[in-house]
């Protein structure tokens, strides 16, 4: 009887567990969404706050969780549900420009989910994770960004690249990070996910 008790007791336990990773993913998803709907249209690459979103998605949920969030966020916007930045969304959004970035939240989301994994977000180890994770943003982003307008027929280089799609970011990006490292270093002492 008791080994019946510890089985249904493990059993229902898993089953809470899978609910609330579901809800959070959702719930973080839903987060990235309405960050990137809040930007500012200035070129081929628009500011949003999707960075935001993405740092703390992946500090607060950690590396599967927050790297399946992302994912379903990208899933969601690819079957076309306008949750990309200015209400966009559909498979056709892989032929933009700035799809290149979508993608590379996914490495963002790799670098501060071990990072969590292996500092439990402690300050400094997440502020740098995040850093090289933009980094892994801006590269997977200015490489599809150079790769979109070769298939077009336009020549572009890097040069000019890193002038729209980089450099205004980088300054706005910085400030992301540390709101982003301040919140989840002060949430993650009061809430456990």
């Amino acid at each position: 009887m008791n080994c019946y008790k510890k089985i249904t007791e493990s059993s229902g336990n898993k089953v809470k567990s899978g609910i609330l990773d579901i809800v959070l993913i959702a719930l973080f998803t839903a987060l990235i969404a309405i960050c990137s709907q809040i930007s500012i249209p200035i070129g081929p690459v628009p500011f949003t706050l999707q960075t935001l979103g993405i740092f703390i998605t992946a500090a607060l949920l950690g590396l599967k969780r927050g790297t399946i969030s992302i994912l379903v966020y990208i899933l969601v916007g690819l079957v076309g549900v306008p949750v990309f930045a200015g209400f966009s969304g559909g498979i056709g959004s892989v032929a933009s420009p700035a799809f290149g970035y979508v993608i590379g939240f996914i490495l963002t989301a790799i670098v501060v989910g071990l990072s969590k994994k292996f500092f439990e977000n402690k300050i400094i180890p997440l502020v740098i994770s995040m850093i090289i994770g933009l980094i892994l943003c801006y590269a997977a982003g200015t490489i599809w960004f150079i790769a979109i307008y070769g298939i077009t027929g336009l020549s572009v280089d890097l040069g000019s690249v890193l002038g729209w799609c980089v450099w205004p970011f980088i300054i706005p990006d910085v400030c992301k990070i540390v709101i982003a490292a301040i919140l989840v270093n002060r949430l993650d002492k009061i809430i456990k996910l």
